[in-house]
């Protein structure tokens, strides 16, 4: 069974609600889940828009008539191929078996999703599943009021075999250099199940507006002079650990995700007419 909640990049609903409760009380929201299946669709031509949010809308359905607690967020690729993101995390590995025991368990809700799965195949091309785990030590800044970011950097690393020390201490200038900077935000996941598990990392980068990039550009500009010549030589050497890197954006689809009703309410501007 091809299961929605079971092979989304999303947050669990622990940290879904969290970060809503966070945002009514003005307090820091929760880290990133721990684990974290990022499951991509990849669209046949003229495939997208309305009529694959009508497809989309069977797995919403199903989990709506079952009362699900697991929500999901769907997001629509900007850049590259024209595909989907759905996003899912847990606290652990021990979570997210038992959320597919019960889900499996549920004979109308896997009925529902079986249904669904086959009409949505229909208008793919290609359909995958990577599960990664959260490296807190490589992130920065990454307790994010989620509701409310609309746009979503997400940077694939690949590091050559044997060189991870390298790469740690790549992104640990990266963290250090940024860490004055209160307005920049990543999380980084390490890949652990899939296609390219063993050397891969995801660097994901929420934001409310594409202006952050803007900011951005012009803040890794005076981080890089800040190094002084012998540290951008530093960067230079430890980057060579990296076989290839890509980076795409991706904009939420409210119509396509399941969310929390709370989200409407604390994120209006996107997911208000959900």
């Amino acid at each position: 069974m091809k299961s929605r909640t079971a092979v989304a990049l999303t947050l669990s609903s622990i940290f879904v609600g969290c970060a809503i409760a966070a945002a009514a009380q003005g307090t820091t929201p929760p880290p990133p889940p721990k684990v974290l299946v990022i499951q991509r669709e990849y669209l046949k031509p003229g495939k997208a828009g309305d009529i694959h949010v009508k497809s989309e809308s069977n797995f919403i359905k199903a989990s709506t008539e079952a009362n699900w607690p697991t929500h999901y967020i769907a997001m629509d690729s900007m850049s590259g191929p024209t595909r989907a993101l759905f996003m899912f995390g847990y606290d652990s590995f021990e979570a997210y078996g038992k959320d597919q025991e019960t889900q499996n368990a549920n004979a109308k809700l896997a009925a529902g999703l079986d249904a669904a799965s086959l009409a949505d195949g229909e208008l793919l091309t290609r359909y995958d599943a990577n599960t990664f785990v959260y490296q807190p030590e490589m992130s920065l800044h990454d307790h994010v009021d989620v509701p409310h970011q609309r746009y979503w950097q997400l940077t694939l690393f690949y590091i050559k075999p044997g060189h991870e020390k390298e790469w740690a201490d790549l992104v640990k200038i990266y963290v250090d250099g940024h860490a004055g900077m209160a307005d920049h935000h990543w999380a980084v996941f390490k890949s652990m199940f899939g296609e390219n598990n063993g050397g891969e990392y995801t660097v994901i980068n929420p934001m409310r507006s594409l202006a952050e990039l803007d900011k951005g550009m012009t803040d890794d500009d005076a981080f890089m002079a800040a190094q002084g010549a012998d540290g951008v030589k530093r960067i230079e050497e430890l980057a060579r650990c990296i076989e290839s890197s890509q980076s795409n954006l991706f904009v939420v689809n409210a119509k396509e995700s399941y969310i929390d009703p709370a989200w409407a309410t604390a994120a209006p501007e996107i997911y208000g007419q959900h």
